[in-house]
Formats: C-alpha cells, sequence, structure tokens
C-alpha cells in the first residue's frame, strides 16, 4: 500500500506542476494577482507531495520489502541500515526522485522566501520551474517508476552495487543535485525575464544568492566525489578526466562564469544580454550532464545501466528546453537595454576577462568531452579523449585566469588603476618568485613547472589577502583601527578572499602530488617491507573477516620512519556473494596533509598479495581548497545586501509591485 500511495503522491505532483505551469502564465497575462499567486501555494503543496513519495521509497528500502523492484534489484536484509537508507538514490529510479525533490525544493523555497520578488516576477519563475518539474515527473512516471511491484516477491535481494556502500553515497550525490538542480533557479530567473522582458540590477541582486547557493553545493559535490573515488576506487587517482566528472565540472565552469558576471550586472548594470545566457547555458550543462549519465551513451564507472528509451526521453527534455530557452533568448535579447560603461582597465574588465578564460576552459572541456560521442554517431569510429589533451587545452587557460584573480579585487570599478594594482601585489609576487626559488632548489633543479606553479598558487593566495589588508589598512594605521576595519567589512569581501585562496591551495595539493607522488607495485609476504616516500612499510598478516554482508581479507601493515614506529593500516578486499563482486578498501594514513595510501591486489597461491604503496604529499590541500572556496561562498551568502533582498525598482507597475 506503501508503494501505491508513493506512486500516487507523484501524480499527484505532476498534476500541480502542470497547474502551476500554466496558471500563473496567464494571471502575467491578464494581471491578476490570485491568479499570480497560484504559483506559490502550488509549488509548496508540490513539494510536500514529492517529499512524501520520497518518504514512501525511503520506508520501503528501509523495511526491505522487496515485492518492490527497486527495493529487490538494490536492498539486501542484512545491508547495515546507513546503507539502505543511501541505496534510495544508489540507482536510476531512486536517484531521478533525488533530483525531483530537490527540484521541487528549491521551487518551494522562492514560493516560500520570494517575497521580496515583484509578483509576476515570481510567478514566472515558479511556472519555469514547473515546467522543468512537469517534464522530469513524465519522465519518472513513464520510464523509471520506482514503485513497480513483483508479482512473486523473493525472500532476498540482489543487494547494492558494492562500490556504492560507502558513506561517500550519503553525501556525493545529494552535494552534487543540489548543486545541478539548483541551477534551475538561476535558469527559471533567466527565462522569466526573458518573457517579461525586464531585465536589471535589481534582478541580478535577486539571482545571484540562489546561483551562489547552488555553487556551493556543486563544488562541495565535486570535491566530495574527488575524495570518494580516490579511497574507494584503489587507483590512487583523485582525477581521471572522466566524461561524467567533466558532466559535472562543465557547469561548475559555467556557474562560476554567471556569479562572477552577475556582480557586473548588480554594480553597473552591465553585460545584461551575457548573464542571461550564462543562466540559460549554466543549466544546460547541469541537463547535459543528466543525459550523459542515464542515456547508456557512455561507459563509466559513474553511469547507471539503462534502457533506450530512457536516453530518447531525456534527449527529448534537453531538446525542449536548451532548444526553447535559446530560441527565446535569440528573439528577446535583440531588444534588452545596454546597461553602463567601463574601461577595460576596471573591475568589470577584470571580471569579463574571467568570464571569457573560464567559459572558453569549459568549452574545451565540452569540445573533449562530446567530441568522440559525436565521431562515433557520424562514422562509428570509437576514439578515446583523455588526459593529455584535457592537460594540453585547459590547463594553460587557468595560468592566466590564475594570475587575473588577484588584480580583479585591486582595481576599481569603472575605472581602475592598473600600475597602482601591480604595485599593491608586489608583495604577492615576491612570494611567489621566492617560492618558486626554494621550490627548485629543495627539488635540487629537477623541472621547473612544478615550482613555477607553486609559486603562481602562492600568488593567489597572498593576492587574496592583500585585498582584505589593504582594505582593513594593515601596518599603516593602529592595530586597532585595523581591527575595527575588518569587523567592519561586508562578508562578501571576505568570502572573496577565501574563494580566491581555496584556489591557490587546491593548487598547491595538485601540483605536489602530481609531480612528486611515489609508488611502489609489489607481491608482499608476511614480514616483507618495502619503502616509499621515506616510510618503512611492513605487512604483518593477513586475516578473514565476515562482514554483514560481504567477507574481507584484511592485511595488516605496520608503518616505520627511521625506525620508529608512526602507525598502523588495514587496507582489505572485500567480496560480496550475493552480487558476485569484489571492492578494494583501501587504507589512509594522514601526516599532516600528507598521505600514504595501500590497496591490495589479488592474492596468489604461494601466499603473496598484490600490493599498492604509494605517498602523495600535501595531497589533502586538493580537497581543502574547494572546502574553503566553498566556505568563502558561504560567507558571501551571509552578507547582509543579500540578506536584505535588491532595492525597489523606482518605477514599477502593479503587476511588479513585492509579493506578499
Amino acid at each position: 500500500m506503501i508503494a501505491e500511495t508513493g506512486h500516487y503522491a507523484l501524480v499527484l505532483a505532476l498534476g500541480l506542476a502542470l497547474i502551476q505551469s500554466v496558471v500563473p502564465v496567464v494571471g502575467v497575462r491578464l494581471r491578476d494577482i490570485s491568479l499570480m499567486n497560484v504559483a506559490r501555494s502550488t509549488a509548496l503543496v508540490q513539494f510536500a507531495f514529492v517529499a512524501f513519495s520520497f518518504g514512501a521509497l525511503t520506508w520501503l528500502h528501509v523495511t526491505s520489502d522487496f515485492s518492490v523492484v527497486n527495493v529487490y534489484e538494490n536492498s539486501h536484509s542484512l545491508k547495515p541500515m546507513i546503507y539502505k537508507i543511501t541505496g534510495v538514490w544508489g540507482n536510476h529510479e531512486g536517484s531521478m526522485l533525488l533530483w525531483v525533490l530537490i527540484l521541487s525544493l528549491f521551487g518551494a523555497l522562492v514560493a516560500a522566501f520570494g517575497n521580496n520578488l515583484p509578483r509576476a516576477l515570481r510567478a514566472l519563475v515558479l511556472a519555469v520551474q514547473a515546467w522543468v518539474g512537469a517534464a522530469f515527473y513524465l519522465f519518472i512516471l513513464a520510464t523509471s517508476n520506482p514503485f513497480l511491484r513483483i508479482a512473486n516477491p523473493p525472500v532476498e535481494g540482489r543487494d547494492l552495487n558494492p562500490i556504492l556502500q560507502d558513506i561517500g553515497l550519503a553525501v556525493h550525490p545529494p552535494m552534487l543535485y543540489l548543486g545541478y538542480v539548483g541551477f534551475s533557479i538561476s535558469f527559471s530567473f533567466a527565462v522569466a525575464a526573458l518573457i517579461e522582458g525586464r531585465i536589471d540590477a535589481a534582478w541580478a541582486r535577486w539571482v545571484r544568492p540562489w546561483t551562489l547557493m547552488a555553487w556551493i553545493f556543486l563544488t562541495l559535490g565535486i570535491a566530495m566525489g574527488s575524495y570518494w573515488a580516490y579511497y574507494e576506487l584503489g587507483w590512487g587517482g583523485w582525477w581521471f578526466w572522466d566524461p561524467v566528472e567533466n558532466a559535472s565540472l562543465m557547469p561548475w565552469l559555467a556557474g562560476t562564469a554567471l556569479l562572477h558576471s552577475a556582480v557586473v550586472m548588480e554594480k553597473r548594470e552591465a553585460l545584461k544580454v551575457w548573464t542571461i545566457l550564462l543562466a540559460i547555458l549554466t543549466f544546460s550543462l547541469s541537463l547535459l550532464g543528466t543525459f550523459l549519465v542515464r542515456s547508456g551513451v557512455l561507459t563509466s564507472v559513474h553511469t547507471f545501466a539503462s534502457d533506450p528509451s530512457r536516453g530518447v526521453f531525456i534527449l527529448m527534455i534537453l531538446c525542449l528546453f536548451i532548444g526553447g530557452s535559446l530560441s527565446l533568448y535569440a528573439w528577446r535579447a535583440p531588444a534588452l537595454k545596454q546597461g553602463g560603461l567601463f574601461a577595460p582597465v576596471s573591475r568589470e574588465g577584470a571580471l569579463v576577462l574571467n568570464n571569457l578564460l573560464l567559459t572558453t576552459a569549459c568549452a574545451t572541456v565540452f569540445v573533449g568531452t562530446l567530441y568522440p560521442l559525436a565521431l562515433e554517431v557520424l562514422t562509428g569510429d570509437k576514439i578515446s579523449v583523455g588526459a593529455p589533451f584535457f592537460n594540453l587545452t585547459f590547463a594553460p587557460l587557468f595560468l592566466p585566469l590564475l594570475l587575473a584573480v588577484p588584480f580583479g579585487t585591486q582595481l576599481a570599478w569603472k575605472r581602475g588603476d592598473l600600475l597602482g594594482a601591480a604595485q599593491r601585489l608586489m608583495a604577492a609576487a615576491g612570494l611567489g618568485l621566492v617560492t618558486v626559488a626554494l621550490v627548485w632548489a629543495w627539488t635540487r633543479g629537477g623541472g621547473a613547472f612544478a615550482p613555477l606553479m607553486i609559486g603562481v598558487a602562492v600568488y593567489v593566495v597572498i593576492g587574496a589577502l592583500s585585498d582584505i589588508v589593504e582594505r582593513i589598512q594593515l601596518f599603516r594605521a593602529p592595530f586597532n583601527t585595523s581591527l575595527h576595519r575588518a569587523r567592519g567589512l561586508p562578508r562578501s569581501a571576505w568570502g572573496t578572499a577565501f574563494a580566491h585562496a581555496g584556489l591557490g591551495i587546491a593548487l598547491i595539493g595538485i601540483v605536489c602530488e602530481t609531480t612528486w607522488n611515489s609508488e611502489s607495485i609489489a607481491s608482499m609476504r608476511p614480514k616483507d617491507a618495502v619503502t616509499v616516500g621515506g616510510y618503512q612499510v611492513r605487512l604483518d598478516d593477513v586475516t578473514q573477516q565476515q562482514g554483514p554482508n560481504y567477507r574481507a581479507s584484511v592485511a595488516h601493515f605496520t608503518v616505520m620512519l627511521d625506525g620508529r614506529t608512526i602507525g598502523a593500516m588495514t587496507p582489505s578486499k572485500r567480496n560480496f556473494s550475493t552480487r558476485g563482486m569484489s571492492t578494494t578498501e583501501a587504507a589512509l594514513l594522514t601526516r599532516g596533509a600528507s598521505q600514504l595510501y595501500i590497496s591490495l591486489g589479488d592474492s596468489h597461491a604461494d601466499g603473496s598479495v598484490a600490493v599498492r604503496i604509494y605517498h602523495k604529499p600535501l595531497v589533502l590541500l586538493i580537497w581543502f581548497g574547494p572546502l574553503l572556496m566553498a566556505f568563502g561562498g558561504f560567507l558571501s551568502l551571509t552578507d547582509r545586501r543579500l540578506r536584505v533582498g535588491a532595492p525597489k525598482p523606482a518605477k514599477a507597475g502593479r503587476a511588479l509591485q513585492p509579493a506578499e
């Protein structure tokens, strides 16, 4: 009965979405406030129904109701409770239900907290959001129903994919979807503005918090996914330029450009047409990522097995919303008034350069990801575009971006002083050069590229701090005065500094890990020892353990440094008999920001076991950097200017008055 009720709630959500997609638009057309307000109530009730449907599926998984196909194919009665819950979205049907749950959540948030928006704009935003929701409700109900029953229920389930039986599944997909789907609000604002034909600085102020929220979650989602792959797959890598990894990177790059473009639009009412286009493209790239994962056109560790009907349906959704929104953009954008002018050397100019480099980088990832697919469709030839292509095209675009980042905050709005900004960044540049020299000397004159990039990273970090130092007049004013100024700085200023510093810190981790990573691959017997990165690692023994739904071979290692024991590591190899699959559970030993990493391979007849041992210097900075970037985004999100909302336009018609 619970399954049928959950299915019925989803049908009701579809009905509400159809009402929400039509009635408010009619209300805007007729200037009827009561019809416009229908959007608010339907958005809230729609979220309630989707939440109930998702809760019903969760209950079915928790109670191991194997009469439901989704539970039977993705659960097991002996599976730990945490994995029963996370298994709800560890499959295609459940993850799509999570997708629409988050979509409806964002619509409900706009309905509940968008009282400062003009009624017409809020009604159109929620209507566009409902168009997207209705399409995906239809997709779920037609091709991916998570509540299908089995006529003769089995006694036991097939279990969840062993790779997904990890705490990472509890964090990575929800975070990633909050980012992916969160950009739907930016898309809805853009389409609503095109329909209404009114875009100004107030619009940019309204859309920026939603874009920033989605960007924060997508940053955390990508970082968590990278760390999950790092420790779970046993390969020791943190990024593989996998097509589905690229599918999450592309909207992040476009979303970062959108954030900076919206700042220019808010401050100077410039870049209106470009900002609207970025809002459309960012969510379009999110939809593209959904298509790549669900359609089966890619072979990836991330993709779900799916039938062709699902791919065709999502492709239709893709064409409808991307094609429709771009057509609307082509029709309405030429009529939009251009905003204020600014000099090339200004903060606006720096942000335009930022946009140019970010979108070009995004385009290179787009081409490298989709070109093999297009070539296969057109010619039947299969090629692989991997790390060499992306490293040679993507990385060079980020070097000028990194050099330009500190200048943006040092330049004035409208017209800046390039020489003055350069003088204020002399300390950052000097420390960067000193770092290059020190690292080059420490590595005994090896390749210059790694020391150069670490120097650039230090320049970015110090440059981000230089803006704060300049604002509070540190070392130029009394300390108490500087402290008072620091307390009075807008949170967005601190947020910008943290976000830019996080970028530099992540770069340090990337360069150190890729350049000075040490690896040893050996077949080891008990009491054998190897040396990696100055550490002595000894295999003590291998034991067998029985888990809830698996059997594991656990190796016990002792780690020594200069003859002194500093820790123990216990990597394992798990065998899941129900699925007939094995997983590698790597062991990690953290020393500062560096890690020792051990993963097990196959056991041999002579009693030895294949072992991979890595020493990864400063690898944790790769993920600490994005955490710092997300923290900076959160600080900016709490800035008073965003919390109090946008100023009301001086002239507004009746339908454009703030909603109640």
